[in-house]
């Protein structure tokens, strides 16, 4: 689409640069000095030409290019006068160098040198009104020019807006699908993870449900435990692997009270090492002795989890000091 745009609007530029071209080599009067003239319309072709066409991948103009038109701009109304006499110099012909410094202006313009653009037409409004007065260079097409500049501008300024707020709206529906994407992922997950730990404590809970609670004490222990690990799947399954589960199992079965908790700790964290973190962390509560036990991994830019061990129950009046403390790093320490 730009693209397009672009190639049409080159169309455009070299259009209607040789039509102003074309209004100064038709001459109804012969200039007094046809070689300023000729001068003057063969300087112009080159630098439109150039300020059109050169570095044509880049939309913003070179500033070697800007500089010579700027140059230029001064240069061609004192050739295009002084190669007239002055009771031809309001003729057609000879102010073909009003619309086509104005367009000139225009090309700075939408190849984004606005200071040059501006300054190709202060110095266009000081020529033809020091050569033409000023009154009669607006009559003979310096309002035009001044119109041309300043629509540009506008039309550049809004077609900038419209690129930006497009751009915009394009990241803003790639992170919502993303977002997305990134919910059904986990909904997936949960699903899955539910299913897990149902097929694990469903059988216990069907007998719990089938004896309406009537279970002895092997059974209790049994629900006890099946119950945790539902809860252990639904809140921290990505801290989870075979051998956390057993030894989180094993803690319970020796009366701890263990509770896990995940909070994002392990996102951006490589697969890799979220590995080695479960296996760490797996050693760790295979040694713990703790009465109640909290594994919690949240988001922070060092920690991934952190377990802590307090000596008693919440529930009971023992001691509830920390007799472990231990941080799983989000990167391996270096050896």
């Amino acid at each position: 689409m730009n693209r397009t745009v672009r190639s049409v609007a080159t169309s455009l530029a070299v259009g209607f640069a040789l039509y102003f071209v074309a209004r100064g080599i038709w001459w109804i009067e012969q200039p007094t000095a046809p070689l300023l003239m000729v001068l003057a319309i063969g300087l112009y072709l080159a630098v439109v030409n150039i300020a059109i066409l050169g570095a044509a991948t880049s939309v913003r103009m070179p500033l070697w290019s800007a500089v010579l038109a700027l140059l230029a701009s001064a240069v061609i109304p004192a050739l295009a006068t002084f190669a007239l006499d002055p009771a031809d110099r309001t003729a057609p012909f000879a102010t073909w160098y009003i619309g086509a410094l104005g367009l000139l202006g225009v090309v700075c313009v939408v190849r984004r040198r606005f200071l040059v653009g501006w300054a190709t037409l202060a110095v266009l409004v000081a020529a033809a009104s020091a050569f033409l007065g000023f009154g009669v260079a607006l009559s003979l097409g310096l309002v035009g020019s001044i119109m041309w500049v300043v629509v540009a501008r506008l039309l550049v300024m809004f077609w900038d807006r419209a690129v930006r707020d497009t751009e915009r709206l394009a990241e803003i529906q790639q992170a919502v699908s993303a977002w997305h994407a990134t919910q059904r992922v986990r909904q997936r997950e949960r699903r899955l993870r539910t299913q897990f730990a149902l097929a694990v404590a469903g059988p216990v809970l069907s007998r719990v449900v089938a004896s309406r609670g009537a279970l002895d004490d092997r059974e209790r222990l049994e629900a006890r435990l099946a119950e945790g690990r539902l809860r252990d799947e639904l809140r921290g399954a990505d801290l989870l692997n075979d051998a956390v589960r057993n030894a989180i199992d094993a803690a319970r079965r020796r009366g701890a009270v263990v509770t896990v908790f995940d909070e994002g700790g392990f996102d951006g964290i490589a697969e890799a090492r979220r590995v080695e973190i479960r296996d760490e962390l797996a050693a760790v509560l295979t040694r713990a002795e703790s009465a109640r036990l909290i594994i919690r991994s949240a988001r922070d830019p060092r920690v991934a989890v952190t377990v802590v061990g307090r000596a008693g129950t919440r529930s009971s009046g023992d001691d509830d000091s920390v007799d472990l403390w231990h941080e799983i790093l989000r990167e391996a320490a270096a050896i």
